[in-house]
């Protein structure tokens, strides 16, 4: 009988409900929260069997140590398509700093029409990283132009130095189409670069996600969290055809250990499309730290043509991602925390028309900001999650004492009567 109770009781105990209903292990990092609706894929290892990725579906795979896996795109000539390759390595993996994913796009003979890398830096702490491609519609292009059948190949950077064990994979695949009338073909040759004065704002409480389909949103403001060595969380932040983001995250200090870790702290930004625009990355000594993004230029359609990566992500509206991961190492130095963070997000210009797209993305809306967005990512649609987590967990707190209690008054009616007997 006390056996039973304390398992029940370990149960509870290192399990917790967090905002959106996500159970987390207690004291655990947790890994990369895949889309619930990816198809299952697996890239071949010749063009000749490559399967088909279709724009607005999102696919979950495996990335093997060594060789190229192969998929196949079906395009017109009237769109824009963008492809991304999210690469997970475990959580025990040991990388090198070079080591992480590389994707191209190819025509049909074999040309480049692009080429990205994402590595995992200097902390080398196992984390997703993401690489993106396009095979963009432009004007005066020769290359990557005709309709027809295109190849994405994903592959390890650095294969030799690689961990053996094949990484789990996230792909995606949208459309965007054409503007009805053409615009501006040269990027912005001047923008604000300096950054504002920071938000002082007292910060709200909102519980990032694990991956790029969980990511919580999150607006203009300061909004406060906790975050566990080895973690990576994801936020999603509307941002419209002329404005300009600011954003940065604060790791609070440790009285616990002493010591350095390199890269600790890193803050990235990526655009609707999951395309990584800007990062940074800050080492930790147990004091607070603060990793700024460098600022970026406002939304614009004509960004695309700039050849600065932090200039041409910023190509369109929608849901940006921030990703803020803690380096692996810091639980030598540090312990296991978790530690207090907190997100500063800024916006300034004016939101503007878009640029009178033709027709419509694969998935629809993508490159748009709704109410609905606005909404989630304010203050109030905070206090409103918040408040339903904690009826639900409340709820469920009440439900699971009325089963204990009722477990123990049976026990205790069956000792009763073995006693009298």
């Amino acid at each position: 009988m006390p056996v039973r109770l304390a398992v029940v009781t370990a149960v509870l105990a290192t399990t917790s409900v967090l905002p959106g209903g996500t159970a987390l292990a207690a004291g655990a990092p947790g890994g990369y929260a895949f889309d619930d609706g990816a198809r299952r894929v697996e890239g071949a290892s010749t063009t000749a069997e490559a399967p088909l990725l279709e724009p607005g579906t999102t696919y979950r795979g495996s990335l093997p140590r060594t060789g190229t896996q192969h998929y196949r795109l079906e395009l017109d000539a009237a769109s824009d398509t963008y492809v991304s390759a999210t690469a997970v390595p475990g959580e025990g993996d040991e990388l090198t700093a070079v080591d992480g994913v590389r994707l191209s796009v190819r025509d049909a003979d074999g040309g480049t029409c692009s080429l990205d890398s994402a590595a995992f830096g200097a902390a080398r702490s196992p984390r997703p990283v993401t690489a993106w491609g396009v095979r963009a519609v432009a004007p005066g292009s020769t290359r990557c132009q005709e309709p027809g059948t295109y190849y994405v190949t994903v592959e390890r950077s650095r294969p030799q130095d690689s961990p053996p064990e094949p990484w789990d994979l996230e792909l995606t695949a949208v459309t965007e189409p054409r503007p009805e009338h053409t615009g501006a073909t040269r990027a912005p040759e001047t923008w604000n670069s300096a950054s504002p004065e920071p938000l002082t704002a007292e910060p709200e409480h909102r519980r990032g996600g694990g991956g790029f389909a969980r990511a919580t949103p999150v607006g203009q403001g300061a909004w406060r969290d906790a975050i566990r060595p080895g973690q990576t969380l994801f936020y999603k932040v509307p941002v419209d055809w002329g404005l300009q983001l600011y954003a940065s995250a604060e790791l609070g200090g440790t009285d616990s250990g002493s010591g350095y870790a390199t890269g600790a702290l890193r803050l990235a930004l990526h655009n609707p499309v999951r395309g990584e625009v800007v990062d940074a990355a800050k080492g930790y000594t147990g004091r607070q730290v603060t990793a700024a993004l460098a600022p970026v230029p406002p939304v614009a359609y004509a960004n695309r043509y700039a050849t600065d990566d932090r200039v041409s992500g910023m190509r369109f509206a929608g849901d940006y991602y921030l990703v803020v991961h803690l380096a692996a190492q810091v639980a030598d130095d540090f312990g296991e925390g978790p530690f207090p963070l907190v997100l500063r997000l800024r916006y300034e210009g004016t939101a503007q028309a878009g640029p009178g797209y033709a027709g419509k993305s694969v998935p629809d809306g993508l490159f748009e900001v709704s109410a609905h967005d606005r909404q989630a990512a304010s203050a109030d649609g905070t206090g409103r999650g918040d408040r339903a987590a904690m009826t639900a967990l409340a709820v469920g707190g009440i439900g699971t004492g009325s089963v204990l209690l009722a477990g123990l008054g049976v026990w205790t009616a069956v000792a009763r009567r073995r006693a009298a007997a």
